[in-house]
């Protein structure tokens, strides 16, 4: 589909050939736009541009984990930043329009948005123009901010914290146990999209959910995957050390709730970071809320260190 508004042409692209014209709006994701058409993880009509003649003036593009069909986030959308007159705002809110009519699904909540940015990001003018220009334009489609994410990573060399001795830890006997253990560790969570997914759902449905679109895809053994228990064998809370489609991650990790404040996030956490490590990677990456201080703090001890953020926006 080509839309032509006032000289203004906004399309989908036609496929690897026009790889280049797309990318010549500079964003992290670029380098591995190659590899996920060829995956599947990105589709030609999921990348959409607004162009005026030749000259690139936005762009948006959609992300889907490998095997589906359907676009998971709206993971890429640029403005040209070149120019001080908001009209550039209001291309952006033009091709979101026209792109989300045709790539998300008639009647059904469009995918997230997520921007990485810099840590900084508020304090440097620039940084800060660009993102709240994006997300301007977001909002005038009906979006609104979910969260702010802290993007953690440990890097080979950092010292991991010895066992403490405390937890004994053992591997995941199947899913349902670990489906129980994250409805369980729900109740007074404070990551964000469990609290927005709890609005609509209930915490069983709310696991179940965040199993299947994240767990249940990761590339790597379940073996991996940790319980973490008393001396007598009571679970206190889990980790799943995992591999992604880009790199090792600390996929999730938790404390039930009758065990918080005791510092067992931190022995936990220790656990999933000397299980990838022994795999000879090249980092570790994970991720929390920027209001979850208890969880970044653990993060912080155990040698990791923020190198991103990412905004995350949702539609009702």
């Amino acid at each position: 589909m080509t839309v032509e508004q006032n000289d203004l042409t906004i399309r989908p692209i036609s496929g690897r050939e026009e790889l280049d014209l797309f990318s010549r709006q500079p964003y992290a994701l670029n380098e591995e736009l190659a590899d996920d058409l060829a995956a599947g993880r990105r589709r030609p009509q999921w990348m959409w541009v607004a162009l005026h003649g030749d000259r690139l003036l936005a762009r948006a593009a959609w992300w889907c984990r490998t095997g589906d069909d359907t676009p998971f986030l709206l993971d890429i959308f640029d403005i040209d930043d070149s120019s001080a007159d908001r009209g550039h705002v209001d291309i952006g809110v033009r091709l979101l329009q026209t792109a989300m009519a045709q790539v998300a699904p008639v009647g059904a909540r469009p995918p997230e948005y997520i921007r990485i940015v810099t840590p900084d990001w508020r304090e440097v003018g620039a940084a800060k123009r660009l993102v709240e220009d994006r997300m301007a334009a977001l909002e005038r489609t009906g979006a609104r901010l979910l969260v702010e994410r802290l993007r953690l990573e440990w890097r080979p060399g950092t010292p991991i914290p010895e066992p403490s001795g405390r937890l004994a830890f053992r591997p995941v006997r199947d899913t349902e146990e670990i489906l129980s253990l994250m409805t369980l560790v729900l109740d007074g969570t404070l990551d964000a999209h469990s609290r927005d997914d709890l609005t609509r759902m209930s915490a069983r449905e709310a696991a179940v959910r965040h199993y299947e679109d994240e767990l249940a895809h990761y590339r790597s053994p379940r073996d991996w995957w940790r319980i973490a228990t008393l001396p007598d064998g009571e679970p206190v809370g889990f980790v799943t050390p995992a591999r992604n489609d880009y790199n090792p991650i600390i996929g999730y990790l938790a404390v039930l709730p009758a065990h918080r404040g005791n510092g067992y996030i931190d022995d936990i956490l220790a656990e999933g970071t000397r299980i990838l490590s022994s795999q000879d990677v090249p980092r570790i990456r994970a991720a929390t809320d920027l209001g979850n201080t208890p969880m970044a703090n653990a993060f912080q001890r155990v040698g990791y260190v923020n190198f991103e953020r990412t905004i995350n926006m949702t539609w009702n």
